[in-house]
């Protein structure tokens, strides 16, 4: 039987990528998908969500919950990398909505549709979650699971030196996500840094010629270049790829129980997300945290999982 789960997503490429698969996922049944300000402000995240959903017509449409407005200025810091809309320009069709849901009530109302069966995974800041259980606070004894892309167990960041994006982004809901009563588990930046998607891999995608294959190649081939110029390597990081994998596969992660904080107030150590590992910790809250993953496996499974979507467009 497939997991019910909402995706909230902040649409660059890695989510846009993830929800390629996960909508097309005899695993999964998807039903809302969330937008978050992020890698792009609120509004341009939601209509990324949208036009990915309507470039792919998947046979379930899910319902759509849009983050409010956000006026974070690090919303844009990365659109040098991959365009305006962080999708590499790549363009999208997207029909005008007369009425926008917001995120959190979405998200309340997803989970209360099935009580202790449905699934948050959360791949951008963890705003639209913290809101959710502020309006409704018995939210956590109904949810199945929470899987987070975020954070760091050895101290290395992406936004700072030792901040992960996410995290770095809202720090106050990263916070009340990360002390909630219920199962959450962190995919954290060193483990999704393992998985580097390179040239050699992109080649056994579906080509141009495919429905899915043209919008891979349209955002990842300018992705590929950014990354060579901007941080020397060659292969690209898709870290919300990896918590889908891992959400979807747990048998191709391990995972340990570690007590967490999350830095609110440094001016060097803001977002940093510190593990108290001593016998004894003192920390309160408590996170399954994915320690390992079978990175094989996972660079396969995306390309399979490709192939198939690929056929699935394409009859």
């Amino acid at each position: 039987m497939p997991k019910k789960v909402v995706f909230d997503v902040d649409p660059g490429i890695a989510d846009t990528l993830m929800l390629c698969l996960a909508l097309f996922d005899p695993k999964f049944e998807v039903i809302a998908l969330t937008s978050t300000g992020g890698n792009v402000p609120a509004n341009i995240a939601a209509r990324n969500l949208q036009g990915i959903i309507e470039y792919l017509d998947p046979p379930r449409l899910p319902r759509f919950g849009f983050g409010s407005v956000s006026n974070e200025p690090i919303a844009s810091q990365y659109r040098h990398m991959h365009g305006i809309d962080t999708l590499s320009d790549t363009p999208l069709t997207v029909a005008e909505l007369r009425t926008h849901h917001p995120a959190e009530k979405v998200i309340c109302e997803a989970v209360r549709s099935d009580p202790e069966n449905v699934m948050v995974v959360c791949c951008g800041p963890l705003t639209n979650l913290a809101k959710a259980v502020t309006i409704d606070p018995e939210l956590p004894k109904l949810l199945r699971h929470v899987y987070i892309t975020g954070g760091s167990t050895n101290g290395e960041g992406n936004i700072s030196a030792c901040a992960e994006f996410n995290i770095y982004y809202d720090v106050e809901a990263a916070k009340k996500v990360f002390g909630l009563p219920c199962t959450k588990t962190l995919v954290p930046l060193d483990i999704t840094n393992q998985a580097l998607l390179t040239l050699q891999h992109f080649e056994r995608f579906p080509d141009s010629s495919t429905k899915i294959g043209s919008l891979l190649t349209s955002m990842l081939i300018p992705a590929f270049n950014t990354y060579r110029h901007c941080y020397g390597l060659e292969g690209i990081h898709l870290h919300d790829l990896v918590t889908y994998m891992t959400a979807a596969n747990p048998a191709w992660a391990s995972t340990e129980e570690l007590a967490v904080e999350i830095e609110a107030e440094g001016k060097i150590t803001r977002g940093m997300t510190v593990f108290d590992k001593r016998r004894i910790p003192e920390f309160a809250a408590a996170i399954d945290v994915v320690t390992k993953i079978d990175v094989k496996a996972v660079i396969g499974g995306i390309i399979e999982g490709f192939e198939k979507v690929a056929g699935m467009l394409e009859n």
